[in-house]
């Protein structure tokens, strides 16, 4: 992610995620001719505030957007802060059972998108990342990958996961590690407890010390003719079976 304060959304289900939510968060919008058409109450709310809205070629397009996968629109916006919950946050979330994902330093961009967006399609609004340099941030890839669903969510991060998620544990969170192999089957039934669900980074999994400060581990069964899912496609399958009703 750019040191910038701003940072470029693109394809219209993402631009249209954030117009949605926070409309006067759009600082300057970009579209090529054809997406224009889909974008008439959004140019007249950027003409009323007085914000650039320009109908602009492909190659200017590509440029602004940084990438050949713009989808036709690019809006700038700021850049979302990343902060720890307090401990009273914690509280409230345990409270109203609601359930979190924990991403153990992923570190492709895209499947931080992509695990965001299974996030908010299965009701999962906070999604927790640590402080550290392996870990990926909510940047243009992640935005345009998540299509839309980043605006459904706040990523949070927080200095140490160990510490994280003991203080969860606390709070009466079921702590529930992934892991490629060893653990137990996925549960077929919501659990009792509010559901913390805690992804490893894609080469090496959860680490040592992240795994000793779960509650369980589980292990998704395959075939064995392959190692593993990616860890977006298996933190779908994994918020599809523990938060069904």
């Amino acid at each position: 992610m750019s040191l910038s304060n701003e940072i470029t959304l693109c394809g219209l289900p993402a631009v249209q995620a954030r117009f949605a939510r926070d409309p006067a968060s759009i600082k300057r919008l970009f579209f090529d001719e054809p997406t224009s058409r889909k974008l008439g109450a959004m140019c007249k709310a950027l003409a009323a505030a007085k914000k650039v809205y320009r109908c602009v070629p492909p190659a200017e397009l590509e440029k602004i957007a940084g990438t050949l996968h713009h989808g036709g629109v690019a809006c700038v916006v700021h850049a979302p802060p990343l902060a720890a919950p307090s401990p009273r946050e914690i509280a409230g979330w345990a409270a109203k059972r609601e359930p979190l994902v924990v991403l153990d330093r992923i570190g492709n961009a895209h499947n931080l998108g992509a695990i965001a967006r299974s996030a908010a399609y299965f009701g999962v609004s906070h999604l927790i990342i640590p402080a550290h340099p392996s870990a990926a941030l909510p940047g243009e890839a992640a935005f345009r990958v998540a299509e839309g669903g980043m605006d459904h969510i706040t990523v949070w991060r927080v200095p140490a996961l160990p510490a994280f998620l003991g203080a969860l544990k606390a709070a009466g969170y079921d702590v529930i590690g992934a892991a490629t192999r060893g653990g137990a089957p996925v549960p077929r039934s919501a659990s009792a407890k509010p559901v913390a669900l805690v992804m490893g980074n894609e080469e090496q999994g959860l680490a040592p010390e992240v795994v000793k400060a779960c509650s369980s581990l589980v292990t998704l069964a395959g075939t064995g003719k392959v190692e593993s899912l990616n860890v977006s496609v298996a933190a779908a399958v994994l918020l599809h079976t523990l938060l069904a009703k």
